[in-house]
């Protein structure tokens, strides 16, 4: 009889197993790139991710609707999407050019608003101009190695001919990148392939079109799911707006703006708390990020200091100034480079391109801004901080002069010398100490002295008559 309980227990847990395996539904993360491609749409992916294999989802949806952005940091998100282990899918809501074609590309599904494009992603400037070959070369090396990954079929016809098939034809996306390529009844010599939502499903670059992010799912297999959607916090926007090529720039102008303000002033003042806390606006996303380093931010405030001995300190400009510059611009520079120490493994040139020209333009614009509001900021007349300068100006005429007139008043007056004139040396007048030069040479310690002239602020001695008697 208890074995027959045992039994039927046991066929009643089986069945609620199944039924609550059955009515389980499939959780879908979702994440929006509806933005220019940039370090902080990295970082949010990445945190996407993290995220999603952490709640166990089934599916990973990109709702993409992109113009494209910077190389580097859609080569980071393709890469993250090749190796994620949950199947990722792409829904084009009008655009994926450029950097979000590439993106696409990498997902283990395409689908397509009708209306929508993918491809033309030649690598420009900022300006929209075609980079040099080499940066064209890596794309297309890159739009290639995405498409392969995504593996071919082997087909043997009934003439034994062996036949490969590529899920994604990397010839087709490397001529999204090159117009030189020509695909026959494709692409043209000339002409940068983009397709149309038809012509990217005709030539495997694209699995079905869909109005709404349910009929994708729908076409995926998925009718019964769990929507959670990626919503960054008020600090990661923060964090994504600061880390932006041009931010960053600006930021470096402020520094430089704020550093070279402060010495032309006597002081510490307002331009000081400006320098430092762009500084810290500049560097601690950075470092939240993990691109900036102790040591690199280290190197850039040992740069700021030996500037201010060069120019405070030593007279002239030297190897403390050079230095001082070069560290400032070094640790600048690796800050906006994702490397480890000196180990550039995996880092890009393009990127290494980026940090440069934004730290050139930001430290040159610094300047020229500096140049300019020094003259209109503090201008006398109009400036809106006319009252925080001085602009009194004490004339030679109207009796004011750099050195202490009572030295003019010495000459003609009897002193005793307090230690032996070589001819320099210190003497005493009326009890005051000064230092002096004898106009005769030598003179012992104790001699009376007389003042004869002063010059460059400088008094010059020579004996009394009664002691050269």
């Amino acid at each position: 009889m208890k074995l027959k309980r045992f039994w039927i227990l046991l066929f009643v847990v089986a069945a609620l197993a199944a039924f609550a395996q059955e009515t389980k539904k499939t959780v879908v993360y979702k994440l929006n790139i509806k933005q220019e491609i940039s370090p902080a749409t990295r970082r949010q992916v990445s945190q996407a991710f993290d995220a999603a294999d952490s709640l166990k989802a089934d599916v990973f949806l990109i709702h993409m609707n992109t113009y494209g952005g910077t190389v580097v940091d859609a080569d980071s998100i393709r890469t993250r999407i090749l190796q994620s282990k949950i199947p990722v899918y792409v829904f084009i809501d009008n655009n994926a050019a450029s950097a979000g074609a590439l993106i696409s590309i990498a997902c283990d599904g395409i689908y397509m608003r009708p209306g929508g494009s993918i491809g033309a992603a030649t690598v420009v400037n900022q300006t929209g101009q075609a980079m040099p070959d080499k940066y064209q070369s890596y794309m297309r090396s890159t739009m290639r190695a995405t498409a392969e990954a995504h593996g071919k079929d082997t087909i043997v016809t009934a003439e034994n001919d062996t036949i490969y098939k590529w899920f994604r034809d990397p010839q087709i996306a490397e001529a999204m990148v090159d117009q030189r390529i020509f695909i026959e009844g494709i692409s043209d010599t000339g002409k940068v392939l983009t397709f149309t939502p038809l012509e990217a499903m005709e030539n495997g670059f694209c699995e079905g079109t869909a109005e709404t992010v349910d009929e994708v799912l729908h076409q995926v297999g998925v009718d019964d799911y769990e929507l959670i959607e990626y919503a960054p916090s008020f600090i990661e926007k923060i964090i994504g707006f600061l880390v932006h090529p041009m931010i960053s720039g600006l930021l470096i102008m402020a520094i430089v703006g704020g550093i070279y303000f402060e010495m032309q002033s006597p002081g510490i003042g307002f331009p000081l708390g400006i320098a430092i806390l762009a500084a810290i606006l500049y560097f601690a996303p950075l470092y939240l990020e993990g691109l900036a380093a102790n040591w690199e931010i280290v190197l850039f405030v040992v740069g700021v200091i030996l500037i201010a001995v060069e120019i405070f300190a030593i007279p002239g400009f030297g190897v403390a100034g050079i230095l001082g510059v070069s560290f400032m611009f070094i640790g600048l520079v690796l800050s906006l480079i994702d490397n480890v120490n000196f180990d550039f493994d995996g880092v890009h040139m393009d990127g290494v391109g980026v940090a440069i020209t934004t730290v050139v333009l930001g430290i040159f614009g610094g300047f020229v801004l500096s140049l300019y509001l020094g003259k209109r900021v503090f201008s006398a007349n109009s400036g809106p901080f006319k009252n925080m300068s001085l602009h009194t100006v004490q004339k030679v005429n109207e009796g004011y002069v750099s050195v202490d007139t009572r030295l003019f008043q010495l000459i003609g007056k009897t002193g005793v010398t307090q230690t032996v004139l070589r001819p320099g040396g210190k003497i005493s007048i009326e009890g005051e100490v000064f230092d002096a030069v004898s106009e005769s040479g030598f003179i012992e310690k104790g001699e009376k002295v007389v003042v004869t002239r002063m010059e460059s602020v400088q008094l010059f001695v020579d004996l009394a008559e009664e002691s050269a008697v």
